[in-house]
């Protein structure tokens, strides 16, 4: 399994000098195109939603991914609590985490705002093509970015930059990414309830990471399962209403 590395990770470009990763650029970008996907998507709906509130739902969303990708990061290396550092936690963000932590944002912003009406399924697609982009970002820093998977003999393993075959974990992400892009294309004209494409969403990304999890060289948190694991957990309980509908209508359409 160990060879002699001729990877082309990580990617890198040269800036006055120094080496800096195009997972940056990818990440700003995922950012840029998703608002503007959002604004594009928006334009075409008639919003229950006032413009205000719909801002402060945004806030209250990014607020919440901010701080949630930063603590489910540092929990996935439970070592480092000891030894905490601002630039450690700065640094350490993961989608999951944003993803949990904006839905706990938006949520407590609705709440204080008395707004009743679900408001996540304009910002699906705007999702999955950030997130797309983003990860374009990280597959390109190789072993640099905490995301690789184990060794393996599987046809698609890659070397990563250390010598090694390994899942190319993000690769099967965009790939996962782009089969829901197409499924939600499907659905957007089924009758579902408003609010079931954003928890649809959800519950089929955070099963995606709860699997693929297993083929990554995760540290456990308790119960030999990582914070990742333990944040799906969670969204499966938070939604098991929904999973439990929706698994009657799939059922009974059979």
């Amino acid at each position: 399994m160990l060879l002699k590395s001729t990877s082309l990770f990580p990617f890198q470009f040269e800036l006055f000098g120094n080496q800096y990763h195009y997972h940056y650029i990818f990440e700003t970008l995922a950012f840029i195109v998703g608002v503007r996907l959002y604004y594009y998507y928006k334009k075409g709906i008639v919003d229950p939603i006032t413009d205000e509130n719909r801002l402060w739902i945004m806030l209250g969303a990014m607020l919440g991914a901010l701080i949630g990708s930063r603590v489910i990061a540092v929990l996935e290396t439970p070592e480092v609590l000891h030894h905490l550092s601002f630039s450690f936690l700065y640094q350490s963000k993961t989608i999951v985490g944003g993803l949990l932590g904006g839905l706990f944002g938006v949520e407590l912003i609705k709440k204080i705002l008395g707004v009743n009406i679900a408001s996540g399924d304009i910002y699906v697609i705007p999702i999955l093509v950030a997130l797309i982009i983003g990860r374009i970002g990280c597959f390109s820093m190789g072993i640099d970015e905490p995301t690789y998977g184990v060794p393996t003999h599987f046809f698609m393993g890659m070397d990563l930059g250390d010598g090694i075959l390994r899942h190319p974990i993000m690769l099967y992400e965009m790939i996962f990414l782009m089969f829901l892009i197409f499924l939600f294309n499907r659905l957007k004209h089924k009758a579902l309830i408003n609010g079931d494409q954003f928890k649809l969403l959800m519950v089929l990304y955070f099963l995606f990471r709860f699997l693929i999890e297993f083929i990554k060289p995760y540290h456990s948190l308790f119960l030999n399962l990582s914070s990742i694991h333990w944040s799906a957990l969670f969204i499966f309980i938070y939604y098991y209403r929904f999973i439990i509908r929706i698994s009657k209508r799939i059922l009974h359409k059979q």
